[in-house]
C-alpha cells in the first residue's frame, strides 16, 4: 500500500512538473524577488497534490465518516486506541463528532482527548504535496497515536470518567455538525465528493500561499534557511511551549504555518509535534459551545496544553 501511494505521488509530481514548465517559466521572466518567485512556484505546484489528497480524504470520509463514529461511541474501554487510531487518518471533522459525542457523555474525557491529540487538522495533506517529505509523515502519525493512546489511558484512569449517560442509555441522535468549508459531516452529500475538495483544495492553498510567502521573506531578511534555527529559540525548550499554544487557536491556517515551519527547517521535531498535538480544529470551538460545564471544558484544554508541552519538551529534548 506504502509502495503505491509512492508510486501514485511520483506519477502525479511528473505530471505536475510537466504542466506547471510554463508557468515556471513565466515566473521567471517576471521582475519579482526571488524569494516571492520561488514562494509561487512552491505553492502552485502544491494544488494537484492537495486536490487528489483531499478527494482521496472526501471519499474516505463519505462512506466511512459514520462507521469511525460509531466506533468511537460504541468501543468502551478500546474508546483511547479507536479514537487515536481513527482521528490520525487525515479526515474533516473528526474532532467535531468526538466533541459532540462527549458533551452527550458518550465518550470518555480520555477518548476525547486521544482524539485531540492524535488529529493533525492539515499537517499530513500539507506534508504529502510535496514528495520529497513524505518520509515524515510516518512518524509524526506514529508519534502522535503513541502520545495519544498513553494520555488518553492514563486521563480516564486517574479521573476514572465513565461513557454512561443516563443508566447507561446510548441514543443513536447525531446532529447534522458542519466540518470546514461548512460541508456536512454526519449527513454527506454526493456532490461534496468533488465540491469540497475543491473548495478546501483552493482555501488550503491560500493559506499554504500567504504564509509561504511570509516565512520565504522573512527566510530573505535573515539571510537564509541556515539562520533560520537562532530565530525561532532552537534546541530551547521555550519553543514546544510556544507552538503548543498556538496550535491551540481553531484554525487550519495554524497547523499549516506550524508544518511548513518544520519542513523548512525553522522548528524542531518536538516542536512540531507539540504543537499538532494540540492543534485540535474546529472540536475546540464545538466544545466551547455545547459542553455544558465551562469548568470541564476548560480543564479539557488544560489537559491538552499540557501534555503537548510536556511531550513536545521531552521529543525535542531526546531528539536532539
Amino acid at each position: 500500500m506504502h509502495e503505491l501511494l509512492l508510486n501514485i505521488v511520483a506519477f502525479i509530481n511528473k505530471i505536475n512538473e510537466y504542466m506547471f514548465a510554463p508557468a515556471d517559466s513565466l515566473l521567471e521572466r517576471l521582475p519579482f524577488a526571488e524569494w516571492l518567485i520561488d514562494a509561487l512556484k512552491d505553492s502552485f505546484h502544491m494544488l494537484p497534490f492537495l486536490f487528489f489528497i483531499f478527494v482521496v480524504i472526501e471519499v474516505i470520509e463519505y462512506f466511512y465518516s459514520n462507521k469511525m463514529s460509531q466506533l468511537a461511541k460504541y468501543s468502551s474501554k478500546a474508546g483511547p486506541l479507536a479514537g487515536s487510531l481513527a482521528a490520525s487518518f487525515p479526515q474533516c471533522g473528526f474532532s467535531v463528532i468526538a466533541s459532540t459525542l462527549y458533551t452527550k457523555r458518550l465518550i470518555t474525557k480520555g477518548t476525547l482527548l486521544a482524539v485531540y491529540l492524535s488529529t493533525s487538522d492539515e499537517a499530513i495533506p500539507v506534508i504529502m504535496s510535496e514528495p520529497s517529505k513524505i518520509h515524515l509523515v510516518v512518524p509524526i502519525l506514529l508519534t502522535k497515536i503513541a502520545i495519544a493512546i498513553i494520555a488518553g489511558y492514563l486521563i480516564d484512569f486517574v479521573l476514572d470518567q465513565t461513557k454512561s449517560r443516563r443508566n447507561n442509555e446510548i441514543t443513536d441522535d447525531a446532529d447534522d455538525e458542519q466540518g470546514c468549508c461548512k460541508h456536512h459531516i454526519n449527513k454527506p452529500r454526493k456532490r461534496d465528493l468533488i465540491y469540497h475538495p475543491v473548495k478546501h483544495t483552493f482555501n488550503v492553498f491560500i493559506f499554504i500561499l500567504l504564509i509561504t510567502i511570509g516565512l520565504n521573506y522573512f527566510i530573505f531578511k535573515i539571510g537564509g534557511e541556515e539562520n533560520l534555527q537562532k530565530y525561532f529559540l532552537h534546541n530551547s525548550v521555550f519553543q514546544p511551549v510556544i507552538t503548543a499554544i498556538v496550535g491551540l487557536i481553531p484554525n487550519c491556517a495554524v497547523s499549516i504555518a506550524i508544518t511548513l515551519m518544520y519542513l523548512k527547517g525553522a522548528i524542531g521535531f518536538g516542536s512540531v509535534i507539540a504543537g499538532l498535538s494540540s492543534s485540535a480544529g474546529l472540536g475546540i470551538l464545538v466544545l466551547f459551545k455545547k459542553n455544558d460545564s465551562l469548568k470541564d471544558t476548560l480543564k479539557i484544554l488544560l489537559i491538552l496544553l499540557f501534555v503537548s508541552m510536556f511531550c513536545g519538551i521531552i521529543i525535542q529534548a531526546v531528539y536532539n
